[in-house]
């Protein structure tokens, strides 16, 4: 069987690339299963997707703790242990990475059992600061995979994508196929992966007797206020929105419709952006009147930064 994880972030099409992996692996005669995992429903949060494929029925269910072939989206969600990328690699396993850095770094850095390959999404540039990179890693991995043709993963991409437009199927389907022509000298490098069956018996749990408690001291309850301003959210950003004041008519919509509560004004009606807790929804630039709040890729205003500019 082929188990397969696909992790990113939300916004950067995942449950998609997931849907046309799986419809290009069913049209080559497999039995399939895909699905996407979400946690925080929202643009910037982890998400991942898993695919299963199989010559026969497949009874498994449920999170892919074995994969053979996990792709990887976004490289910072491998600084993030709750998002559990690399669980379950085993010397077998295989990981496809989209970054700028080498194969070879990422082998040194991870220490990963299996064998390590390196997509360079940046190639896939659309213009308007998109990128087909969850386009490109399905015609990479169907590519590793060594089992799906060309015009079958093509095929994929259009049924899947129908609703969208010409336009988009065209755009989609020329970033899969380049990826899939650059892994040419990989194909076939992921191997079908067997699982030994573990015993489905279930052992009766030790019960433990408790005595029942007063309410007051059983009760959930919070102590202490503000706890949540510890978890600074701003890791989750891909895309972050810049404010021209330039432009800024200081009607404090942004500040009004932030949903983190991200943005502050200042005596004057001023807006400021507080990104260790901005998570990139994108909704004060989709919402300005005055179209004062560009948006920038966080790759580029992490060089911004160390360049010695201010973000």
């Amino acid at each position: 069987m082929y188990r397969i994880r696909l992790h990113g972030r939300g916004g950067q099409g995942i449950k998609t690339a997931g849907r046309i992996l799986g419809t290009a692996l069913f049209r080559e005669g497999f039995e399939v299963q895909d699905a996407p995992r979400y946690g925080a429903e929202r643009r910037g949060a982890p998400i991942f997707a898993y695919v299963r494929a199989d010559d026969k029925a497949i009874c498994e269910r449920g999170v892919i703790h074995q994969p053979n072939l996990v792709l990887v989206v976004d490289e910072s969600l491998l600084d993030l242990p709750a998002a559990n990328v690399l669980e379950g690699l085993s010397a077998s396993s295989v990981v496809l990475i989209n970054s700028e850095c080498s194969a070879q770094t990422w082998c040194r850095q991870l220490q990963l059992p299996g064998a390590v390959t390196v997509l360079h999404g940046a190639a896939f540039d659309v213009g308007n600061g998109r990128l087909l990179v969850g386009a490109a890693c399905v015609g990479a991995a169907a590519r590793l995979l060594g089992v799906v043709s060309r015009e079958n993963v093509a095929a994929a991409v259009a049924e899947e994508l129908a609703g969208h437009g010409e336009a988009a199927v065209e755009r989609s389907q020329k970033a899969v196929l380049q990826a899939y022509d650059q892994f040419a000298s990989e194909a076939g490098l992921v191997q079908r992966l067997q699982i030994e069956r573990v015993s489905t018996a279930v052992m009766p749990p030790a019960w433990i007797e408790l005595d029942n408690e007063a309410l007051p001291r059983a009760a959930a309850i919070i102590t202490t206020p503000a706890t949540s301003r510890l978890m600074q959210t701003g890791l989750w950003r891909t895309r972050r929105p810049e404010i021209d004041l330039q432009r800024c008519s200081r009607c404090g919509l942004c500040f009004s419709l932030c949903p983190e509560g991200g943005i502050a004004l200042d005596a004057e009606g001023i807006p400021t952006i507080d990104y260790r807790y901005c998570k990139g929804c994108l909704l004060c630039a989709a919402q300005c009147p005055r179209q004062a709040i560009r948006v920038r890729e966080e790759s580029q205003a992490a060089a911004k930064k160390s360049d010695g500019d201010q973000p």
